[in-house]
């Protein structure tokens, strides 16, 4: 490897740590609690679990599926040594922190290797970016452990689509939105059938290891959890609701079940329960688009990155949560674009890049103010949420456009 490529590599690991560093230390300076999540809820899960009270997912009904455990006992069992000098919630955050820069390095490794080409740099450069965007976010909640998985399993799809499709499997037991790129893969790869039995395989022992555990009717509760849910204020399908709230015709309510802020006004009930069946339906329409274009031939490296970001936005703009590191399911699908076929890649790096920014504009640095129903942070969401249509938009468009030939006239 030249001297210049070695630069230029060396480059990438120090912005991608340094960016690591300023995400986690601006955890202890923005307002609003940014770090709010880890240590005043999955602190306490993984001590009861830990110490023989209570498992969540197992012994009881859960939001996540129940990997999503896992990384909350691995970060419990990290910060122990720190305890004595630093207490039990800082030893904590520290460690979750270490935690997700750890995996986050394993994705860049995976991602940039010893050499990397142009694209990958483009996406390396465009993952420390999104970051540094984004903010404490990025690194303080759950979602933060799927993104490098989703991006190492989504950059073996063609060489190891066996290990791609358990890992992605794997993610989406943690947080959801993983399993988007898993359908995505099945539709547009040629090794459809290994992804879908190697997924089919790996949901079945979770399953039974959670039966092993002693979980029966909690296994699926990460769904019907979600039922009880009202429209959260950052939906963006609340958009509405919270000019009205400015001029006093809806409320916004904090929710002691959910532990999140929810629209109270006529009219939002019914909107947040038409939401879910939308998303379905919507789910359907883009991977009937994505395989009928499969069908016709087209490539893995046109179809799978637009096909994938679709679908992750399509969870993200009919769902009737909107919490903030949603924005993070969309780093790892632009990764992708980026990486395999950049030409087509940089209308959805920019419009994420300015979803990061707007996103932390809104929270943690201006939340109060929209609780408050104040105009400006209201206005800054309005502007995401437009965003994330305009996503979702340019997601189907590139699908539709994927150009698909006969098999007989592409033999791939």
């Amino acid at each position: 490897m030249s001297r210049s490529r070695t630069m230029r590599t060396l480059m990438l690991w120090c912005a991608f740590l340094l960016v690591h560093i300023l995400v986690a230390v601006t955890g202890w300076l923005y307002p609003s609690q940014p770090m709010g999540d880890v240590v005043l809820v999955y602190e306490p899960w993984s001590s009861a679990a830990l110490s023989g009270g209570p498992i969540v997912g197992i012994t009881e009904t859960w939001v996540y599926p129940q990997l999503a455990l896992v990384p909350m006992l691995l970060a419990k069992i990290l910060s122990v040594p720190l305890i004595a000098v630093l207490g039990v919630s800082e030893a904590y955050l520290i460690a979750w922190a270490v935690l997700v820069t750890v995996l986050d390095a394993a994705g860049f490794a995976v991602l940039i290797g010893r050499s990397p080409s142009q694209p990958r740099r483009a996406a390396a450069w465009f993952w420390a970016a999104a970051l540094l965007l984004l903010g404490p976010i990025a690194l303080y909640r759950i979602d933060a452990i799927t993104v490098p998985i989703a991006v190492i399993a989504g950059l073996w799809l063609t060489r190891r689509p066996a290990m791609a499709a358990a890992l992605l499997t794997i993610g989406a037991w943690i947080k959801i939105w993983p399993g988007a790129l898993l359908l995505a893969a099945v539709v547009a790869a040629r090794s459809r059938m290994r992804i879908l039995l190697t997924g089919v395989a790996v949901t079945a022992g979770v399953i039974a290891l959670l039966f092993l555990l002693g979980a029966d009717t909690e296994i699926l509760g990460f769904l019907t959890q979600q039922t009880g849910r009202g429209l959260q204020i950052e939906a963006v399908a609340a958009t509405p609701f919270l000019w009205l709230a400015v001029v006093g015709s809806a409320r916004i309510e904090y929710s002691f079940e959910i532990l999140t802020f929810q629209i109270a006004a006529q009219g939002a009930d019914a909107v947040g329960a038409v939401l879910t069946p939308l998303m379905a339906v919507l789910v359907v329409v883009i991977t009937v688009i994505g395989a009928v274009k499969s069908m016709r031939g087209a490539s893995f490296p046109r179809l799978f990155p637009p096909l994938a970001l679709s679908l992750v936005t399509a969870l993200i703009v009919l769902n009737k949560v909107g919490s903030p590191q949603f924005q993070t399911w969309l780093i790892a699908p632009v990764i992708l674009w980026l990486v395999l076929d950049r030409a087509r890649a940089a209308a959805p790096a920019v419009i994420v890049l300015a979803l990061c920014a707007l996103t932390c504009l809104v929270y943690p640095l201006n939340y109060d103010a929209l609780l408050r129903a104040e105009m400006l942070p209201i206005a800054i969401l309005s502007l995401r949420n437009i965003l994330l249509v305009v996503a979702l938009v340019v997601g189907i468009r590139a699908v539709v456009r994927v150009p698909a030939h006969r098999p007989s006239t592409n033999r791939e």
